[in-house]
C-alpha cells in the first residue's frame, strides 16, 4: 500500500481482536485516550490534495489504507462519511482499502449510487479467531461490494475459513501477528492451515508479520523489531497469489485505457532493502524519497 488516509482517529473497542489495540497503545504513550474520536483536520481531503505543481499527492492506480487508527463503518463518524463517500468517488482512479471490525452496519452506510459496488472500494472484514469470522465473514457475503477480502489480524485463535472461501467472492486473506502490550501468541500452525486453505481455493494470501510472539514446533520467539518480524513471515514461504486474472476496470470513464497497476501514472517507485521481504509489496507504490526513512 503506498499510504495510510485517517479521516477521523479514534476508536471503541468490540471484541477481544481490540483488547490490546496498536492504535490505543500508541496514543497512550503520546498522553492521548484512543476512545476519543475526532476528525482530523488537516488530512480529511487528503486525496483531493495537491502538490505545489498541482499534481494530486495521491496519483493514478495507487492504493489507500482508509481509517487505519480508526473504523471507516464507526457510528460516531456517521456524520463524516457522506463527504469521504464523495472523495472516494472523484478519485475513482484511486483504490481504497477499507477494513472493518462492524460489517453489521455497512449496508445501511453506503451510498445512494452505491448499486453492486464501486470498482475503487474494496472491503475487507476482520476475523480474529474463529468466533468473530463466524459472526462476520457471513455479513460480508452478502454485502454488495465487487471486491471482498479477510484480515486475520490479530491473530490470536486457530481459525478454518474453508466454507466461506468456496463461496468464490473472497479475493485475499492477509494475517499477521499481535505487537505491543500483552501481546498474545502466533501460532505458525494456524498460519500453515490458512495458507493450505487458500491454496486449495485460489486465493490470494499474505502472511505480513509474525507479531512480537511467534510459536513454531513449540518453540517460542520473541521478536520485538517489526522489521524482522516481517522478514520472519517472508521466510516461512506460506504466502500465494492466486492465479485468477483480476481485472480492474476503474479508468473506464477516462479516455486512458491504462491498467490500475500501470505504475507509469504514478510517482517513481522507490524501494528498501527490507521491501524484498514484503509480501504486500504488489500493492505498494514504493516511497518518494522524501527522506523521513533516514530522519
Amino acid at each position: 500500500m503506498r499510504d495510510i488516509w485517517n479521516p477521523w482517529h479514534g476508536c471503541k473497542k468490540v471484541s477481544e481482536g481490540c483488547q490490546n489495540c496498536y492504535m490505543y497503545f500508541l496514543d497512550k504513550q503520546r498522553g492521548h485516550d484512543g476512545a476519543e474520536i475526532f476528525r482530523v483536520k488537516n488530512n480529511f481531503d487528503y486525496p483531493l490534495q495537491k502538490d505545489r505543481f498541482g499534481n494530486y499527492k495521491i496519483r493514478s492506480g495507487e492504493f489507500l489504507r482508509v481509517c487505519m487508527t480508526s473504523d471507516f463503518f464507526l457510528a460516531e463518524a456517521d456524520q463524516w462519511r457522506s463527504e469521504v463517500w464523495k472523495i472516494m468517488k472523484i478519485r475513482s482512479d484511486v483504490v481504497f482499502v477499507l477494513v472493518t471490525k462492524r460489517p453489521e452496519r455497512v449496508s445501511v452506510n453506503l451510498p445512494n449510487d452505491w448499486n453492486d459496488g464501486w470498482e475503487n472500494v474494496w472491503l475487507n472484514v476482520t476475523t480474529e479467531n474463529q468466533k468473530r469470522a463466524d459472526e462476520r465473514i457471513p455479513i460480508l457475503l452478502d454485502l454488495p461490494f465487487k471486491h471482498k477480502g479477510i484480515m486475520v489480524a490479530p491473530f490470536i485463535g486457530e481459525i478454518s475459513l474453508q466454507k466461506y472461501l468456496k463461496s468464490g467472492q473472497i479475493e485475499n486473506v492477509w494475517c499477521g501477528g499481535e505487537n505491543y502490550d500483552g501481546a498474545r501468541p502466533l501460532y505458525q500452525s494456524w498460519v500453515v492451515k490458512l495458507s493450505q486453505e487458500c491454496r486449495e481455493n485460489d486465493v490470494s494470501f499474505a502472511f505480513f508479520e509474525t507479531g512480537n510472539i511467534f510459536i513454531k514446533n513449540g518453540e517460542k520467539f520473541k521478536i520485538f523489531d517489526k522489521t524482522e518480524q516481517m522478514k520472519r513471515a517472508f521466510s516461512e514461504n506460506l504466502n500465494y497469489e492466486s492465479k485468477k486474472t483480476q481485472i480492474f476496470d476503474i479508468f473506464k470513464n477516462f479516455q486512458t485505457q491504462k491498467s490500475l497497476f500501470d505504475f507509469d501514472m504514478t510517482t517513481p517507485k522507490f524501494f528498501k532493502e527490507h521491501c524484498n521481504f514484503c509480501v504486500m509489496k504488489k500493492y505498494c507504490a514504493g516511497c518518494s524519497r522524501c527522506g523521513k526513512c533516514k530522519r
